[in-house]
């Protein structure tokens, strides 16, 4: 099993990608990580071992770049190379903290989609106010605007994955609406419900409102791309300022607040560790030809190591070649 790892993509690269492959090497014996990037900076920051492969670029994808031209013009860089590398057969995963754009688009045009997937979609784990509860949400942000094929083909793949990664037996699907009851919403919507309650390979059970994501009612939660990021980022910022807004009430009150906050330090820690993204790795990008994982620009060692499990775990579970096989 091997893995291609783009060494230049996110804030801290390549610092904090090396350090989260050195973590998952020193418990891992078996897979093997080819690691794209600039060979001398990778070099000083990590121990040679026989289960690592450094192979040269010379070239960055930044966050400043447009995605589909970046993928053409900069050919040899690292995120480029290592999506190459999947497709010629010589690693069996991908994984990269860049540019989103530009990974979905090398997920996409390099790596390919499964023939008769209409669209992938871009799917993160999620936390729900219930402890050790997640669900994964798709799309959002691989898609603008969406058709009815297209969700239903998303419904179907985030099925699978939530019984494949997260070994959940009969994963609960719901339908992002305005509403709960079945003719609400768009045109769009309305006929997405109609498709997925024929269908019998999935345990769909109807809308679910925006204001009851975080409920632990569904194990995958459908949307189109548009909608999916903008909720996404919403539910981002509101955690953040909420987090913010109770540390400086907590700090800035009178000797008896701040007696109390330290009482409940422990329960405000076991809170951030629930809503701690690291535990989660990276997106995926569902619907192409084999395990692509997206990490957040800003990921630190934890998080590198949590995304690198991820894809063994695709890879392992042959979760791609499930969807080929639904599909193909």
């Amino acid at each position: 099993m091997k893995i291609a790892i783009d060494a230049m993509g996110g804030d801290f690269a390549p610092q904090a990608v090396v350090e989260g492959v050195q973590k998952f090497l020193s418990e891992d014996q078996e897979t093997k990580i080819r690691l794209f990037g600039q060979q001398e900076a990778i070099e000083k920051l990590i121990e040679p071992s026989n289960q690592l492969e450094i192979i040269n670029t010379t070239e960055v994808v930044d966050g400043n770049d447009e995605p589909v031209a970046a993928i053409r013009h900069k050919k040899d860089s690292s995120l480029v190379r290592a999506a190459q590398d999947v497709k010629e057969g010589n690693s069996d995963g991908y994984l990269s903290f860049g540019n989103t754009g530009a990974v979905l688009a090398a997920g996409i045009f390099v790596i390919g989609r499964i023939k008769n997937v209409e669209r992938p979609a871009l799917m993160p784990t999620l936390p729900t106010k219930v402890l050790n509860t997640f669900y994964n949400m798709l799309d959002v942000g691989a898609n603008a605007e969406s058709k009815v094929k297209y969700l239903v083909q998303f419904a179907q793949m985030g099925s699978i994955y939530a019984s494949d990664l997260r070994g959940v037996k009969k994963p609960i699907v719901k339908l992002l609406n305005i509403g709960s009851e079945e003719h609400k919403g768009d045109e769009l919507h309305q006929s997405v419900y109609q498709e997925l309650k024929q269908l019998k390979e999935i345990n769909f059970q109807g809308n679910i409102e925006p204001n009851e994501i975080m409920d632990a009612k569904a194990d995958v939660i459908v949307t189109d791309g548009f909608t999916g990021n903008a909720v996404l980022k919403t539910m981002e910022g509101t955690m953040k300022t909420v987090l913010h807004l109770l540390k400086d009430s907590l700090m800035s009150g009178n000797l008896k607040t701040k007696m109390g906050a330290l009482l409940v330090k422990g329960s405000l820690g076991n809170l951030a560790e629930q809503f701690n993204n690291s535990r989660f790795g990276g997106a995926v990008l569902l619907g192409v030809n084999a395990p692509v994982i997206k990490g957040h620009g800003n990921s630190q060692p934890e998080t590198v190591y949590y995304a690198i499990k991820q894809v063994k775990e695709m890879i392992q579970g042959q979760t791609v070649q499930k969807f080929k096989n639904l599909y193909e």
